[in-house]
């Protein structure tokens, strides 16, 4: 038998199974990884055509909810959640113990961490990076380009600029820097990290962006600009982060006085 349709409501027949849907998903009756009904089996199920159901679960799509696999059917979306704790992350301990902040982040969500650095080189300084650096337009930096992934899945994907006269010659030119990362190596070069600004926003996606990061339609990003600083308030780091919307959560601890 079919599942009942209110004909009298104001809203559609689609987006009343999208409703339906998004309800067993979030509900957890249907989990992530699992497989839908098939399109059949809904049209059965719900007594409607099959462009209905498919404007249905076109929704759920562009809200990412669920994936189409080729040849394999719909399933509901793996999310996979990092707390990104902002008044733990660069704790100093972290990095004594030659842990960076994704890793740390990782072990506490009990997810496979892993980081694919592409391009380590030379650049020039974009307005807003020598803005943020306080150095000259085109001052050569270094670029750092990587993409974060979790449990395989890219969820990040990140740009740090490091003043050249400070990366020259060091660990932090290479491929890999080491334990600690960046910032444990910028501290072995006399400067000793005092603070970190950080602005965000969200936007949608380039098209770029959705691809390196496996996006869905309707998913935005978040994007995250930060700023370490020294002890002696001079700017060492530019860090441009790009963040899947559908895997993070970002967690502030904020002083009352």
């Amino acid at each position: 038998m079919a599942r009942r349709i209110d004909p009298t409501s104001d809203r559609p027949v689609y987006k009343q199974i999208a409703d339906a849907l998004r309800g067993q998903i979030l509900g957890g009756q249907l989990k992530p990884g699992e497989k839908l009904p098939s399109e059949a089996a809904l049209v059965s199920e719900y007594g409607v055509a099959q462009g209905t159901v498919r404007q249905s679960l076109g929704i759920l799509r562009g809200e990412g909810l669920i994936v189409a696999e080729h040849g394999r059917g719909v399933f509901v979306r793996r999310r996979p959640k990092i707390r990104r704790m902002a008044h733990d992350r660069f704790a100093r301990s972290h990095r004594e113990a030659g842990k960076a902040a994704f890793l740390v982040e990782s072990e506490k969500e009990h997810t496979s961490p892993k980081v694919d650095v592409y391009f380590v080189g030379k650049a020039d300084a974009s307005a807003d990076v020598a803005e943020r650096l306080r150095i000259s337009l085109g001052s050569e930096v270094l670029a750092r380009k990587r993409i974060y992934l979790s449990d395989g899945e890219p969820i990040e994907m990140a740009t740090s600029y490091v003043p050249w006269t400070l990366a020259e010659g060091t660990r932090i030119a290479e491929m890999d820097t080491g334990p600690g990362g960046i910032y444990a190596r910028i501290e072995e070069q006399g400067h000793r990290l005092g603070r970190f600004a950080e602005d965000v926003s969200a936007r949608m996606p380039t098209p770029e962006e959705t691809k390196a990061l496996r996006l869905v339609g309707g998913i935005p990003v978040l994007t995250l600009v930060r700023v370490a600083y020294d002890v002696d308030d001079t700017p060492v780091e530019v860090c441009d982060t790009v963040m899947s919307s559908a895997h993070y959560v970002l967690s502030y601890e904020l002083p009352a006085d």
